[in-house]
């Protein structure tokens, strides 16, 4: 039995659970800039939290499985798949960058922890509206969309076309 076939379907499986698990970030990010009430972003914020275990955990199975269909397609010979791993590397390490920071802050104005607030630290003091207002008018929502739109396009081409 030819398991070549398996492994890319857990691949492209994984990829859209992936992708699933992000629309759920995607959708409260552009929500909470809607939002004033610090209570119904609180409740936003978590939503978004809650969908991080997909996001991570296809994200680990679409690398295993992608490095182990990379090997027994004998794909690592060819440009296309390592450009792939440097755009995804890319994305998650800009992603990450411009995230993180933006929604610790979002959180600590809301009065929610951080995710790297330490744990002895007390719990934030929420923020004015007035600076609530401000901080979730930011445009770093649609800069981190774009991000991740632009780079899984791209890993899209890569893997369709197989360019090089």
């Amino acid at each position: 039995m030819d398991l070549y076939p398996w492994i890319v379907f857990t691949h492209v499986a994984a990829a859209f659970l992936f992708v699933m698990g992000h629309g759920a970030s995607m959708w409260t990010s552009d929500q909470i800039r809607r939002e004033r009430d610090p209570a119904r972003i609180r409740v936003l914020l978590e939503l978004s939290s809650r969908s991080l275990g997909l996001v991570y955990g296809s994200l680990i199975i679409l690398l295993i499985a992608g490095i182990t269909a990379g090997i027994m397609g004998n794909w690592f010979s060819k440009g296309w798949i390592w450009a792939a791993i440097v755009v995804l590397v890319a994305i998650i390490v800009l992603m990450y960058g411009l995230a993180s920071r933006y929604y610790g802050r979002v959180r600590e104005a809301v009065g929610l922890r951080g995710y790297q607030t330490p744990k002895d630290a007390p719990d934030p003091t929420p923020v004015s509206p007035e600076e609530l207002a401000l901080l979730v008018d930011s445009r770093r929502p649609d800069v981190i969309g774009l991000v991740g739109v632009i780079g899984l396009l791209i890993l899209l081409w890569l893997m369709m076309f197989k360019p090089f």
